[in-house]
């Protein structure tokens, strides 16, 4: 099932501007701090948020560097590897989210307000 950028149609396509790519590792933590998920679900999760999906050659160079690292675990179910975050996954979660409201905490209030202000505008990707 592939997600189209039209397809969520509440949400904005990531500018021109600036690459807003960053923070796939971070995404992908947030995302199994709340539940255990293969790399297609993780990918959607993402999707859901970003209005476009990450690819399998980005999500799961993605997954094996967080594994390597130790900061999530995989178990084979079938042909699918489910993903859960370890306890070093957790606390980089902790340490992620400190630095993430550290550099753009500001810039998300900053945002609200923006947001409100052109809410009535649609985003046209």
């Amino acid at each position: 099932m592939s997600m189209s950028k039209k397809s969520v149609a509440s949400q904005c396509c990531p500018p021109d501007c600036c690459d807003m790519r960053g923070l796939l590792t971070f995404q992908i933590l947030w995302e199994l701090d709340r539940e255990e998920m293969n790399g297609q679900q993780i990918a959607e999760k993402i999707a859901k948020r970003r209005a476009t999906k990450p690819t399998p050659g980005t999500i799961y160079p993605a997954l094996k560097e967080l594994k390597e690292g130790g900061l999530i675990k995989g178990r084979r179910e079938g042909r699918q590897i489910i993903y859960k975050l370890t306890p070093q996954g957790k606390k980089g979660l902790v340490e992620a989210s400190r630095y993430f409201h550290q550099a753009f905490g500001d810039i998300a209030q900053d945002i609200k307000v923006k947001i409100v202000i052109i809410k009535s505008d649609d985003c046209d990707c």
